[in-house]
């Protein structure tokens, strides 16, 4: 036989034996176990770590947010001038946003001198800095909101005085008889504190009304007419979202002797009258206040069974303040 034919036929018959060679199914389903074996705890360790890294950064966010957010609330307290005890806020509820609202209840609700920089014109044409006063309150609000989450929230209101001015330049703003500082009006509805007549400090300070409306009076072709505008309160702003709002099973509210806690009898029918999640502890005669917030980060992830239990108390981290506010009101 021809060497030629010889090696081609070997390099035939090799051929098909290699076409015929394989896997065979039993060799495939052992395969297919031993990988099953290997990759399912490597995926259960991978998830694991994801869902531990997922929790551990929920905690942290909220650890972070109530800390700036009682950060704060301090440095406002710290310009206070008088604090509203739970009778206070009762006698001035009318005179707040939302007063019959059932969703939310005032914790925290404050006069403070605020300071403006760089506000009024000085002869020399710098600016200099002045003072004006405010009302703030701090409100912890339980809806059914989309937008915000299953948990409670703070939110902050504001109203405040404006900056007043003899000078040329000063503007008229509408409802007030005063002039003030261009782009320093008196805040929608803001009116001072009245310390005529008799009467101690608290009692003062709880008959204060803000400005529910006003009159202007135009005169066109003889014709003179009145209109009457009435006057609203801005809405709060939302100052930090999930914190606790559990209402039974969560550490209890508890104020330090000398200490009373702001639970106006007026709201205390709503369910964020009985959260613990957030509330403030008054010493009205010393100007003090002592602040406790509590989150709440079961509600970053999931959105049902996210009330307080000891078992997961470390889902809910929870911090305190004292604040002696720095000012001071007097009337004889």
């Amino acid at each position: 036989m021809n060497p030629i034919q010889f090696l081609l036929g070997i390099q035939i018959k090799r051929s098909k034996l290699l076409s015929q060679s394989g896997f065979t199914l039993l060799e495939l389903l052992v395969a297919m176990i031993l990988a099953v074996l290997v990759i399912t705890p490597l995926l259960g360790f991978m998830v694991n770590i994801l869902n531990t890294d997922r929790q551990e950064q929920a905690k942290a966010n909220s650890e972070q947010e109530i800390q700036t957010a009682l950060d704060y609330i301090a440095r406002d307290l710290q310009q206070a001038v008088y604090i509203y005890d739970a009778t206070g806020i009762d006698a001035i509820k009318n005179q707040l946003p939302s007063p019959t609202a059932t969703d939310r209840v005032p914790v925290l609700v404050f006069w403070k001198r605020e300071f403006i920089g760089q506000a009024i014109t000085a002869a020399d044409s710098n600016k200099d800095d002045t003072f004006v006063y405010s009302l703030v309150a701090y409100y912890l609000i339980k809806d059914t909101s989309t937008i915000w989450s299953n948990a409670a929230r703070i939110a902050r209101w504001q109203i405040r005085d404006g900056v007043s001015s003899s000078s040329t330049s000063s503007v008229t703003c509408n409802g007030y008889t005063g002039k003030f500082v261009s782009g320093y009006c008196p805040s929608s509805g803001y009116s001072s504190f009245n310390f005529d007549g008799v009467g101690t400090l608290e009692q003062k300070m709880n008959s204060w009304t803000r400005l529910s409306s006003y009159t202007t009076t135009t005169t066109t072709g003889g014709n003179t007419s009145t209109t009457t505008t009435t006057v609203m309160p801005d809405a709060p702003l939302v100052l930090v979202d999930y914190i606790d709002q559990t209402t039974t099973g969560a550490p209890s509210a508890t104020c330090p002797t000398g200490y009373s806690k702001v639970t106006p009898t007026s709201f205390n029918t709503r369910d964020t009258g009985n959260m613990t999640g957030f509330y403030a502890c008054i010493d009205r005669v010393n100007t003090t206040a002592q602040v406790f917030l509590r989150g709440n980060a079961l509600a970053r992830l999931r959105t049902t069974n996210i009330s307080y239990r000891d078992s997961q108390k470390n889902y809910f981290p929870g911090i305190n303040i004292r604040v002696q506010g720095r000012g001071f009101v007097f009337t004889k």
